[in-house]
């Protein structure tokens, strides 16, 4: 067993970045957070400035240090969790990008993913990858920066740019530039990588002018990556553990067995089901992912990606002001019967699964002269369990039996009404667990593993407490009739091409 019995999460989001300290009964002990600054240059435009990623990600890291009242010389390993698929180029001899982070909900590459479609390429990169040829993915955001910011495809050439997600963005910052890479949770978020062989794929590569130089080495998600640069925590903590936030949460869910599904609900809204060690290709436009990879054994998942949950109640706070913090959606919702025939689509970035329709945006429907503020604020809490139904409807739709419960976390999931809701809509009991942030939790697992802070993947499950069942209590015909008017608000939001 390991002296040092503390492992250090990074846990890199869309909306913040955060730090936690977990202790060897996986609990956490500190925590610090920073919100991240969003930018919006255009319409379905998403940016952040990677510098204030990394500014933050460090600041967190000391601040959660020192809560903890711990030494650097105290963290046997640091875990690293991030928003998938946005992407960063930098510069191999600074560390610094040559623009900002194209965020994952960044819908400006829709029109080149229509040209691939149109080229007849989506049926090579969804046997490859596992994914659909869409802007969510970072090959199409790789793609224009190598073609919009001035001289970068010649300097990429020359192999002078590094080209990365933001765990392998933050491995690079915090390795001082020594090591290049990312895990294969990450990489099958990329459309470059081959899923199956577990390597980039050159003939994707070639076919959209990316140049193999650019591209991180892929490890498995619990190994050693490599050592923090001592000057910035003051000791060289090994780095030995790594997974996108999805993948990340599937971990710290202890989704080990086929057919055990998780559904985060942050930002968006991610459900994730496991079904071993053969990838399946969903014939009902979800994906295909790498769900962990130990050993060089990859366990694969079916996902379905919803891009807007926890930020519909973000706008109606920060957009609409119709509440003053997102607690007060769940006190909203509980007073009324209903949502009073309200529907908000929340296609603010376009719609993911199963739609992935990137030109339609939100919408309410359904508004009357009784409609208020609170109609509106339920509405948005209910799109959360509507989508997570199109996304289970889909997944059955593929094959996939259906699962015994749902274990679910995320910020949304301290919403009891929120909860309740998917357990109805879903027909489902739906399971919270004591340690909601299991992104954080994920990493934290992945890089215990790999020193021994944690002992094996039955000790994770074992480790797996539920804080609250919430059994589904509406009958059928309401549950029908509610799902029947959303699938009528989705219709009328899809764009018509």
């Amino acid at each position: 067993m390991a002296e040092k019995r503390h492992v250090l999460a990074i846990d890199q989001g869309t909306t913040s970045s955060r730090a936690i300290v977990f202790d060897a009964r996986a609990m956490p002990v500190a925590t610090a957070q920073r919100e991240l600054q969003q930018f919006f240059p255009a319409d379905g435009w998403v940016e952040h400035d990677p510098e204030h990623i990394w500014a933050d990600t460090l600041a967190v890291c000391r601040e959660a240090l020192a809560k903890a009242k711990l030494e650097a010389t105290d963290i046997a390993a640091i875990g690293i969790t991030n928003q998938r698929e946005t992407t960063i180029v930098w510069d191999r001899a600074t560390g610094r990008a040559i623009h900002n982070a194209i965020v994952w909900q960044d819908r400006r590459t829709a029109p080149w993913c229509r040209q691939q479609v149109a080229d007849g390429l989506e049926p090579q990169v969804q046997e490859t990858t596992g994914l659909l040829i869409d802007a969510y993915f970072a090959a199409s955001k790789l793609v224009w920066l190598l073609d919009n910011v001035p001289g970068a495809r010649a300097r990429a050439d020359k192999g002078e740019l590094a080209f990365g997600t933001v765990d392998s963005y933050l491995l690079y910052r915090l390795t001082g530039g020594r090591v290049h890479a990312t895990d294969a949770t990450n990489a099958s978020r990329t459309m470059l990588f081959d899923i199956r062989r577990q390597e980039w794929d050159d003939e994707l590569l070639r076919a959209f002018g990316v140049p193999r130089n650019m591209l991180p080495t892929v490890m498995d998600n619990s190994t050693r990556f490599g050592e923090c640069d001592p000057a910035l925590l003051g000791a060289a903590i090994p780095v030995t553990g790594m997974a996108g936030d999805q993948q990340a949460a599937v971990f710290g869910q202890a989704c080990f067995k086929p057919g055990m599904i998780k559904s985060t609900y942050g930002t968006g809204c991610f459900a994730l089901m496991n079904i071993g060690d053969t990838a399946v290709t969903s014939k009902h436009r979800m994906l295909t992912t790498v769900a962990y990879r130990l050993d060089g054994r990859p366990i694969f998942a079916i996902e379905g990606a919803i891009f807007i949950a926890g930020a519909a109640v973000q706008w109606l706070r920060d957009g609409l002001k119709l509440i003053g913090h997102a607690a007060e959606s769940e006190e909203l919702a509980a007073k009324l019967k209903d949502s009073g025939g309200v529907y908000l689509v929340p296609a603010f970035t376009g719609l993911g699964a199963p739609h992935w329709d990137p030109d339609a945006r939100g919408a309410i429907f359904g508004l009357t002269r009784d409609s208020g503020a609170a109609h509106v604020v339920r509405a948005a809490l209910e799109a959360v369990a509507y989508q997570t139904r199109d996304l289970m409807e889909a997944m059955a739709a593929d094959g996939g039996s259906r699962p015994l419960d749902l274990r679910v976390d995320g910020g949304m999931v301290a919403n009891d009404w929120v909860c309740q809701f998917l357990a109805d809509m879903l027909d489902l009991p739906v399971e919270r667990p004591v340690v909601t942030e299991t992104t954080a939790l994920g990493a934290a697992y992945l890089a215990g593993l790999a020193v021994g802070v944690y002992e094996s993947l039955d000790a994770v499950s074992k480790g797996w407490h539920r804080d609250r069942l919430f059994e589904p209590q509406m009958d059928a015909a309401t549950r029908d009739r509610l799902y029947t008017g959303w699938q009528d608000a989705v219709g009328r939001t899809l764009s018509r091409r």
